[in-house]
């Protein structure tokens, strides 16, 4: 198979950039599994596109060797909703990958196994791993034994430092790792974001990080760091999820002082770095 390139119609972010190309995409996973899958290895990349609104629905997803299909999100928070939507995005796959008609035969289909994986490289604490099931979104938990539906997401936290091993398995996901490091210290000597990224994408390239990709796309991955994330908007959902949680507690009999007191604890850190989302 052809190697797979980069559809540039959709707006990317460094992640999907770096990462959406086959060779560097088998490097990371193979990092993640510990696998040795090579450079021949058929991939064909799944990932789901929104057409109308040019833009990636899910970060990336791609079968091997027509047996696995793999979907990977890349994340800034730990969505404690991920089970749900990779069922979605899971559906969406394999509406792609599959003979539609073949669903009415008589005849038992065989479809890719799948494989849900998240990578996360927030600020907020978050162990190595961590795994996130959909059963445990159910309003009613499931009876001992019996799992009518189950789909587990297993999550790893890639921040520089964090899942070290796995690291030293992959030199794009090590880069990648440091490349996002690297702005968050520069962005806590108090130099504004914009300064920030184009130090960071400066001394990666002088230490030989990502030098490559970075003198390639060097403009694209400053203008994609710098505009994944927007303080103004983030402060506004914050503030409306606020109010709304406000309004919940009042209902549920608490105080308006106590209230206050347990928003103001849960607020204290909105001045996040880069990386929050």
């Amino acid at each position: 198979m052809t190697e797979a390139k980069t559809n540039r119609k959709y707006k990317d972010s460094v992640f999907t950039l770096l990462f959406g190309e086959k060779n560097n995409l088998l490097e990371l996973y193979n990092a993640i599994r510990n696998t040795n899958y090579g450079r021949d290895t058929d991939i064909r990349i799944t990932t789901l596109e929104n057409v109308l609104f040019m833009e990636r629905i899910n970060d990336i997803s791609f079968v091997i060797e027509g047996k696995l299909v793999v979907l990977i999100e890349h994340q800034s928070t730990v969505n404690p909703n991920m089970p749900l939507k990779m069922l979605i995005y899971m559906g969406r796959n394999y509406e792609k990958i599959i003979d539609k008609d073949a669903l009415y035969s008589t005849k038992k289909m065989s479809i890719p196994k799948p494989e849900f994986i998240v990578l996360y490289n927030g600020v907020d604490e978050c162990p190595d791993r961590q795994d996130l099931k959909l059963s445990d979104m159910f309003i009613e938990p499931l009876e001992e034994g019996i799992a009518s539906l189950e789909l587990v997401v297993n999550v790893y936290n890639i921040n520089k430092g964090r899942n070290e091993e796995m690291a030293t398995r992959s030199e794009k996901l090590r880069g990648y790792e440091f490349f996002i490091y690297l702005i968050r210290e520069y962005l806590k000597t108090g130099i504004d974001r914009n300064s920030a990224i184009s130090r960071a994408v400066g001394d990666c390239i002088r230490q030989n990080v990502l030098k490559d990709f970075l003198e390639k796309h060097g403009s694209e991955v400053h203008n994609m760091v710098f505009g994944e994330w927007n303080w103004d908007d983030a402060k506004r959902v914050w503030q409306r999820e606020a109010r709304e949680e406000l309004f919940e507690l009042l209902e549920s009999g608490v105080s308006l002082a106590e209230a206050k007191k347990i928003l103001q604890g849960e607020t204290a850190n909105l001045t996040k770095p880069f990386g929050c989302s």
